[in-house]
């Protein structure tokens, strides 16, 4: 049993914000409410009982002031922090299999969980790619011995060359969340109708990579002002805009339920809006780099700001402001991206695109969208945890907090600044451009399955 009081309990599902106790027992939220922290301490005989924490296992050691151990009960006292669901990633790359020397499956589970996140989805760019059971069932397996909840996509397309649907029947079968060829955009418009189709008879989610690769000069740079100062070729907006606008009307004429994977077009906003409109079944997610900075940042931090697509104008940026606001845009997730250092100490034109996410990504909601007044916080949590449970099916019993719903949960101070650096990241990579960066908002706890997943020591 974990016992958590006087926290500030922000729960999306019921706009829920109040100061109160929760009560976790065999990985389910038993009971919550103001002052029960206490009556279940009293009904269990324990009050005041303490014990040597040496006893209570790895989950509970590093007791500090602000943890009170009691046989076979873990309190912690939560004043001053958020107890807000789980943070829920549906777009995360792990590197794992054929890759590890940039991220493998326990160490980006590891960021996950430093970063408040309990379950993530990983992409199926892997080597082999995830497009056949075995691949599939390795990821799954490997992240059953992670203390997070570690899901993943298949591919839709057979090596992800955009010319042969995978067997989605069979991959679902052996527990495929979704369908993906992330990374790589596909071109061939029956074959996106085609999987839709399926999709809509196996009630799975697609997630799609939007930018036409017969637009792009150079990726993983706004073709503009900043990539023609470089003298470097750019991808425009377009790219991106038109394989949305595809897209969104496939999605409505088929029925499927789709994601349009890291928005940063401010015209792709507004087809998602008047998709959403026409009752497509359209969700949309932005990443917190694109929310957080422009295409300046590639002045400042070169490669670390390389990213597809790329870091677009502060026009774009302001209507992904407004698509959060007005929920356009419904899902926040951080496109993980981990690079070796020297791969992102490449040319600008030699250097992979992206960067890691994980462990930045709550404080730059807090920093960038609360505190600047973008989002109220119950809205952030929403685009966090709750919404990204709608994509996946997952909301019976995650993404919210209440009775019966999983012991899923994340406790952070929303006041707390610090300042990110290499030496405290979890990833085996460090190719972010908010090294050094002053963040508000500090994860303390993250709690996966009623276990604790990470605290702060």
């Amino acid at each position: 049993m974990i016992i958590i009081q006087n926290g500030r309990v922000i729960d999306p599902k019921t706009d829920t914000d109040q100061i109160m106790d929760l009560v976790l027992v065999q990985g389910k939220i038993m009971n919550m409410g103001v002052g029960i922290g206490e009556q279940y301490l009293a009904m269990s005989g324990s009050a005041g009982v303490m014990v040597d924490s040496s006893k209570l296992g790895d989950a509970d050691s590093g007791i500090d002031g602000s943890i009170k151990s009691r046989t076979g009960i873990r309190v912690i006292d939560a004043s001053g922090l958020i107890v807000a669901p789980g943070l829920i990633d549906v777009h995360v790359h792990f590197r794992d299999p054929g890759l590890t020397y940039k991220e493998d499956i326990q160490t980006g589970a590891k960021a996950a969980a430093k970063g408040g996140f309990t379950t993530v989805v990983c992409m199926g760019n892997t080597k082999p790619p995830i497009d056949n059971v075995e691949t599939l069932e390795y990821v799954l397996e490997e992240g059953k011995k992670t203390k997070i909840n570690v899901l993943s996509a298949a591919n839709i397309s057979v090596g992800m060359k955009g010319e042969t649907l995978t067997d989605m029947e069979t991959l679902k079968a052996h527990g495929a969340a979704g369908f993906t060829d992330d990374g790589i955009p596909l071109r061939d418009t029956k074959l996106v109708k085609k999987a839709m189709e399926e999709a809509v008879r196996l009630n799975v989610p697609l997630s799609f990579h939007e930018e036409d690769p017969a637009l792009i000069k150079a990726a993983g740079v706004n073709q503009g002002v900043i990539s023609a100062q470089l003298d470097f070729g750019g991808a425009p907006a377009v790219s991106e805009d038109v394989m949305v606008a595809r897209d969104c009307m496939l999605a409505l004429h088929t029925g499927a339920v789709i994601d349009i994977q890291h928005i940063s077009s401010g015209h792709s906003v507004r087809m998602v809006e008047l998709a959403k409109q026409l009752g497509a079944h359209v969700m949309a997610e932005v990443t917190p780099h694109h929310f957080s900075l422009d295409e300046s940042a590639v002045l400042k931090h070169g490669t670390l700001a390389k990213m597809n697509p790329p870091l677009r104008t502060a026009e774009d940026r302001e209507e992904i402001l407004r698509g959060l606001k007005e929920d356009v845009i419904d899902i926040i997730a951080t496109d993980h991206a981990p690079h070796s250092k020297e791969e992102k100490d490449r040319p600008l034109n030699q250097a992979p695109s992206g960067i890691i996410g994980l462990e930045t990504a709550l404080a730059l909601g807090v920093t960038n969208l609360v505190r600047a007044g973008v989002l109220p916080m119950t809205k952030l949590m929403e685009k966090m945890s709750l919404n990204p449970a709608v994509l996946y099916h997952l909301e019976g019993s995650k993404g919210w907090i209440g009775k019966e719903a999983d012991a899923d949960l994340v406790l952070f101070d929303p006041e707390e600044l610090w300042i990110v650096t290499e030496e405290e990241l979890e990833s085996k990579a460090s190719n972010t451009p908010f090294i050094g960066e002053q963040l508000y908002g500090k994860v303390k706890y993250t709690i996966c399955g009623g276990r604790i997943a990470y605290e702060e020591r």
